[in-house]
């Protein structure tokens, strides 16, 4: 069943105080305030930067039949003249907008990808490549952690060692960098219970979360990553600490729906690590 946002007039302030918004704090104007922000105010937020990959400067612009004349896909809109169609008063499309605002880079580089795939004969309607950009684009995030036992936990998809290992260690060792803007989307209920689809990269000694996004940029572009579906792991947002109130208790993460167990013969890729000279050389000692 197809997502529906509830109207903008039954969405408390509030929900906008969830961690899953944090990083988009500078705006939550645009979501919580009483009217809908304009394109207009969409694009007098800040510079039009440049397409990292097509020039183009970006712009956002009301979806219309005129625009839509040009016989272009959205991606290629994009791609080619900087155009991302926008639906008015529309979550879905001013959280796409916020997503461009905060994940430039990453934004760029799902694009440039999107469209080096249509260039590519396929048998179906889409690629594996596209399908994978597709479910990153709508619900993706990136899990930066060195925490090796989180990963082999979530391999299982033993969630209680995920979120809350045996070891009694204190704080969660991993941060997620959202990104799909159909996950925020999903926020906008309260009590949802969103999944986000995963890449997960190991961190460099002495870098940051932050660090990694460029270098995750540049390898979706290069093709590789997200060259398949399968690359994409399930991490329920629900048991991140501070994430929902009731996940205090590991008994939570063994009853809500949303923590499923791992399906028969699913196998993860390893995370990926920063192939990049100017993070690689962070590995000093060969730890993560």
């Amino acid at each position: 069943m197809r997502f529906k946002s509830p109207p903008r007039e039954a969405v408390a302030p509030a929900i906008f105080s969830h961690p899953a918004f944090a990083f988009c704090a500078g705006r939550v104007a645009w979501l919580a305030g009483a009217n809908w922000p304009q394109v207009a105010d969409l694009n007098a937020a800040g510079p039009r930067p440049a397409h990292l990959f097509g020039g183009a400067p970006i712009e956002f612009v009301a979806q219309t039949a005129e625009l839509l004349s040009d016989g272009l896909h959205y991606e290629q809109r994009i791609f080619q003249r900087g155009l991302v169609a926008t639906r008015p008063a529309n979550w879905h499309d001013l959280l796409n907008a916020l997503i461009w605002r905060e994940r430039f880079a990453l934004k760029c580089a799902v694009n440039a990808a999107y469209v080096r795939e249509f260039a590519t004969p396929t048998p179906g309607p889409r690629s594996r490549a596209q399908c994978a950009l597709t479910h990153f684009d709508e619900g993706g995030a990136i899990l930066v952690t060195r925490d090796v036992a989180l990963v082999e936990a979530w391999d299982r998809h033993d969630w209680a060692n995920v979120f809350w290992p045996a070891s009694g260690r204190t704080e969660w060792a991993a941060e997620l960098l959202l990104f799909g803007h159909a996950l925020l989307e999903q926020y906008l209920l309260a009590g949802a219970l969103p999944v986000a689809k995963c890449l997960v990269v190991y961190l460099p000694l002495g870098a940051s979360a932050q660090d990694v996004l460029p270098e995750v940029a540049h390898a979706i572009v290069q093709g590789a990553l997200l060259a398949d579906p399968s690359e994409l792991r399930p991490l329920p947002l629900a048991g991140i600490p501070g994430w929902h109130p009731q996940n205090a208790q590991v008994s939570f993460v063994r009853e809500a729906p949303c923590f499923r167990p791992v399906r028969p013969g699913r196998d993860y890729p390893p995370p990926w690590v920063v192939a990049s000279p100017r993070l690689a050389t962070l590995f000093s000692s060969g730890d993560l």
